[in-house]
């Protein structure tokens, strides 16, 4: 009899519970999340930062500092060529132990001259992306800053690098921001444009990393 009773007991519980499930209102639906209209605006940043007067200034002081390593270079280089010369004009008044000593010499200063010029190239480039570097990281706090108060909800990089940016294929002049950032950076740099014949003709040296990206 008592098994009765709680197996009635259970049962009923069961039922009261199910029916108050069923008489639970339903959960309120989720509130419709507003679709914010998006503003896309496109930068060439790496032509961005070789524009700005701080660049171009810090690109210049460079060529200047590495000015007497080309002279350098240019005085080894038309050593061997008067070398070569001499030897292509005496060769066949000289012995072959002569003929053979001065080719040597001329081999010795090639790789000589050649590990200059690597060495040389290599320290510049070095140079360069720490100067390329530096004003990047200046660049993107302007263009963050201007992004977010004309209201861009997505900034692509045009630069072109398909392994670190996306590849555009179409974009309005309008959403071209690049000269307005360069204008932005000048003025808060304070930094005043070189003179004409010292801004360098190339530009700005492909970064080794992405744009940085805030934290």
């Amino acid at each position: 009899m008592n098994r009765s009773l709680a197996l009635i007991a259970l049962l009923a519980s069961g039922l009261v519970l199910g029916a108050a499930a069923q008489t639970l209102p339903a959960p309120a639906s989720a509130a419709p999340v507003p679709v914010v209209p998006a503003k896309v605006a496109v930068i060439a940043f790496q032509a961005a930062v070789g524009q700005t007067n701080e660049f171009q200034r810090n690109f210049t002081d460079l060529q200047k500092k590495y000015e007497p390593k080309r002279n350098q270079l240019k005085t080894m280089s038309d050593e061997i060529d008067g070398l070569e010369k001499a030897l292509q004009a005496q060769g066949d008044k000289l012995s072959d132990a002569e003929r053979a000593n001065r080719a040597k010499t001329i081999d010795d200063k090639k790789k000589q001259a050649q590990r200059f010029a690597e060495d040389a190239q290599t320290d510049l480039q070095g140079e360069m992306q720490q100067i390329y570097e530096g004003v990047a990281g200046k660049v993107f706090e302007v263009l963050e800053s201007y992004a977010q108060q004309q209201g861009f909800t997505l900034v692509v990089d045009g630069t072109g690098n398909q392994q670190q940016t996306p590849v555009v294929l179409y974009a309005a002049p309008s959403t071209d921001i690049t000269k307005a950032i360069v204008d932005a950076y000048n003025v808060k740099s304070g930094v005043p444009a070189p003179p004409p014949q010292a801004q360098p003709a190339a530009a700005a040296p492909r970064p080794a990393a992405k744009p940085p990206v805030a934290h």
